[in-house]
């Protein structure tokens, strides 16, 4: 299976690269492209610019990423209630691309993590809502509480429960063939 691993954040130390890239690595057989935001340059999307310039590379290039995968991993950053911008921003470029919906109508898990203890509750909804629109097929949701708290960047998540209920999730989609 093709999964792409997304963080999505624009920070080059991102907990939801982190969580999203653990994740991946869960998956049976899995052969893992990595998005990393912050390694990303894309100017700021306005119809000025698109008229200006067209669609930049590297959006064309996340876009050929998500049209070869199976899967997409994503994990949300939650900035004051929202999208974080550099993850807005890509997708509002992508979703200017002609003839097609930004997320491809592949199969997705969903998630987020935040410090905090609601781990990105809000912005985790509001993707929920939106990102069907944006050709997501959300197969599953998974927010982890407490990154601090509950992972370790070489370990991956600590809380057995919260593992567990991950493990689940993986193990449900490794058993359904996602690359339709």
């Amino acid at each position: 299976m093709k999964i792409v691993a997304i963080g999505g954040s624009n920070s080059k130390r991102s907990i939801n690269q982190s969580l999203a890239n653990f994740t991946a690595e869960l998956f049976d057989d899995a052969a893992i492209t990595k998005v990393n935001i912050s390694e990303i340059d894309l100017p700021i999307y306005s119809i000025d610019k698109e008229s200006e310039i067209g669609i930049p590379k590297s959006a064309l290039d996340f876009a050929k990423k998500i049209d070869e995968t199976d899967l997409v991993v994503i994990s949300l950053a939650e900035n004051n209630g929202s999208f974080n911008v550099g993850l807005k921003n890509l997708l509002d470029w992508t979703s200017r691309i002609k003839d097609r919906k930004t997320f491809n109508n592949k199969q997705m898990l969903l998630m987020s993590t935040s410090p905090g203890a609601r781990g990105g509750a809000t912005v985790l909804e509001s993707a929920k809502n939106l990102f069907p629109y944006a050709g997501a097929v959300i197969k599953a949701t998974f927010s982890l509480p407490e990154f601090y708290k509950n992972f370790d960047f070489e370990k991956g998540i600590t809380n057995q429960v919260i593992l567990n209920g991950l493990k689940e999730i993986v193990q449900q989609m490794n058993h359904h063939d996602t690359s339709h």
